[in-house]
């Protein structure tokens, strides 16, 4: 994986979610440099990593720890959000000897419904050759129904090549993998995991992403959680509400 690495001490990776990279959680890795060796990822199939045919949360937990021994660390601690998080958590439970602490933000152990077949259906029809700008991109994933702000942020993966642009992220792959990506199965049997080490999540309290309904299955596999809600703030809290965020994950890993 490509990952940027700032600060020094005890090693913390920061996971971005689904069509992000690693600037999403720049301000985060800034604000913990003074404290931590900041390790800011870009995931398979996303930013400048490799691209994956195949996707699925213990290949990407396995990834985790392939960096982690490349890095030479012991262990670390983690903090991710939405896709991310469920990286971290995978990482947490299949390899807790690697895993200090854990933050998740905004997402849940368990398996969704689909929500992203919109986006994907604007990122797939969107026609990339020499005609193309970043104005009319934007355009056509607005006609498509996603909202300006989204499109904003799905647009930092296009960049710029001599007949046009391309996406950095894998699209193809991504839509193949989505139903693990959406789904929660990290053992072949099904066996119950649960991590014994402290851990908080965080939810935005506009967000649909972690609702009353999950907190059976966030206790049983984190007995030791912690949480915490951010008030006005939706699924990208970490962007809403920067400085809310960035003191409560910074505490809590202090």
């Amino acid at each position: 994986m490509h990952y940027v690495i700032s600060g020094a001490g005890e090693p913390v990776i920061l996971i971005h979610g689904l069509f992000g990279n690693l600037d999403n959680l720049k301000s985060l890795g800034t604000s913990l440099e003074n404290d931590f060796q900041v390790v800011r990822v870009d995931l398979p199939n996303h930013g400048l990593s490799e691209h994956w045919s195949t996707m699925d949360y213990p290949s990407l937990a396995k990834a985790i720890i392939a960096l982690i021994d490349e890095l030479g660390f012991n262990s670390v601690k983690i903090v991710g959000h939405s896709m991310g998080g469920k990286i971290a958590m995978a990482t947490a439970l299949l390899y807790p000897e690697r895993v200090n602490s854990l933050v998740v933000a905004d997402i849940a152990p368990v398996t969704y419904q689909p929500r992203h077949q919109t986006v994907f259906a604007g990122l797939s029809s969107l026609v990339l050759d020499k005609d193309t700008n970043r104005k009319t991109a934007l355009v056509h994933l607005i006609d498509s129904g996603i909202d300006e702000g989204t499109a904003q942020f799905l647009l930092k993966n296009l960049q710029r090549t001599d007949d046009g642009f391309e996406w950095k992220m894998n699209l193809t792959g991504l839509i193949n993998c989505y139903d693990r990506i959406i789904g929660w199965q990290l053992t072949d049997d099904h066996r119950p995991l649960h991590y014994d080490k402290p851990c908080l999540f965080i939810r935005g309290d506009e967000s649909n992403y972690v609702m009353a309904e999950h907190r059976d299955a966030v206790v049983t596999q984190f007995p030791q959680v912690s949480a915490k809600t951010i008030n006005g703030a939706g699924h990208w809290l970490h962007a809403q509400k920067p400085e809310i965020f960035n003191r409560i994950v910074a505490n809590f890993l202090r």
